[in-house]
């Protein structure tokens, strides 16, 4: 008799280790409820029974697991908070469905939990919560639950209702990642939304240039990702484009509206628009760190014959030298009161002569590879076409002139710095 004893104890043990075993490292949260309840029942040479999980939004048992229950056993069943308060009350105890009869829930399934010989249910009760219910049927000997199974079943279903009470954690946080990453993602949205309509504004205030900012933005995107730059990168910089001449705000509009050539008087004044954008930007907390330098420095040059500083080279921020090829893009492609624009060819010749005083020549590279993926046909996004309209790019001869400027940008001297990213 006290071998039995010992063999059960040891068997017991064993069964509390597997099951502490599964809760801990089993990925599949179904997988681990489905042995937990083998090992449960098997533990003690119990018949049949069951694994429900409790819904506290939906007031809902869910069955996770079930064994010798048959298929027309309900997998799911309601729960009113009276019954959960009751169970609550109940703890991490036992309830024989001889002695449960007066509860609200077992009045309700009393025909079927007879039918599929239920003899008892243990709540479920993780941290004042209850996480589900453990439902079992009868001992294989018929022999009636002892004091010592009792205690076996309670240790094992703590282990199950702290598993449940682990993946409901999970996803609740699972939950609210998605719903900060909604957030987010929504705000940023209605960041991009507010700077485009920032930049259109400026725009408007200048009746020959209405679209440059947003140009600009587009086209220092290009760039950037021509680089190869990260997502959030290559938005910062079209941030950058798209809000770079807001100190024209308060230029006079007589000036910027001018259709002739400024006066040197009119000149001065309309290149303080750069130091009066960074004044504007730097206040503002912006997702990115470098938008206000590149409103200051997109008018620097590599040879520092740019302005507001006359900085040079590594002295100007890269965000900057982009926003300056994309401005300076913009402005050979569009028309002005005093200019037409110039014909494609003619720019990107500009650009490769210019590389290495004016431009950073891997950004020139970068763009005439950007317009050269459009004209060969691989980018089919027809972004420049979208930008300059469907007939500027029309050039023959376009692609190989882009080929030879590719090959010809000056190489990085000490006057470039090349990204970092």
């Amino acid at each position: 008799m006290l071998e039995h004893q010992q063999q059960k104890l040891i068997h017991t043990f064993s069964a509390l280790a597997d099951i502490g075993q599964e809760v801990a490292h089993k990925n599949n949260f179904q997988e681990m409820i489905q042995t937990s309840l083998h090992l449960l029942l098997g533990s003690l040479a119990i018949m049949r029974g069951g694994v429900a999980r409790y819904s506290k939004f939906g007031h809902e048992l869910n069955f996770l697991a079930v064994r010798g229950l048959g298929d027309d056993f309900p997998l799911s069943a309601t729960l009113e908070m009276s019954d959960e308060r009751e169970f609550l009350n109940t703890g991490m105890s036992e309830i024989e469905l001889s002695q449960a009869k007066m509860l609200a829930f077992f009045q309700r399934y009393q025909k079927v939990l007879s039918r599929k010989k239920i003899e008892m249910i243990m709540p479920l009760i993780v941290r004042n919560e209850l996480v589900g219910i453990v439902f079992l049927g009868e001992k294989a000997s018929g022999d009636p639950f002892s004091k010592e199974d009792k205690a076996v079943v309670q240790a094992m279903a703590r282990h199950i209702g702290v598993g449940i009470h682990q993946r409901n954690l999970m996803a609740e946080l699972a939950r609210r990642a998605e719903e900060n990453r909604q957030l987010y993602e929504d705000m940023r949205l209605t960041y991009k939304d507010t700077v485009k309509a920032f930049a259109t504004a400026i725009d408007c205030k200048d009746k020959y240039t209405e679209g440059h900012s947003v140009r600009v933005g587009k086209y220092s995107e290009i760039i950037a990702e021509e680089l190869g730059w990260k997502e959030e990168e290559v938005e910062g910089v079209a941030v950058a484009g798209y809000l770079h001449d807001v100190g024209k705000l308060t230029v006079e509009k007589n000036i910027i509206n001018s259709p002739k050539r400024i006066n040197a008087k009119e000149f001065k004044e309309l290149n303080k628009h750069p130091a009066v954008g960074y004044e504007i930007l730097m206040p503002i907390q912006h997702p990115y760190t470098d938008v206000p330098l590149a409103a200051k420095y997109h008018h620097e040059r590599l040879d520092g014959r740019g302005y507001p500083d006359g900085l040079k080279d590594n002295e100007i921020p890269y965000i900057a030298k982009i926003v300056n090829l994309a401005d300076s893009f913009d402005a050979m492609t569009t028309d002005r009161p005093y200019k037409r624009r110039r014909p494609i060819n003619e720019v990107v010749e500009d650009m490769q002569r210019n590389s290495g005083t004016q431009f950073a020549p891997e950004l020139v590279t970068a763009f005439c590879s950007g317009l050269l993926k459009e004209v060969q046909g691989k980018d089919k996004s027809r972004r420049f076409r979208r930008l300059l309209g469907p007939e500027y790019l029309e050039f023959e001869g376009l692609e190989p002139i882009l080929r030879s400027a590719l090959d010809d940008v000056n190489a990085t001297s000490s006057l470039t710095l090349i990204a970092s990213n």
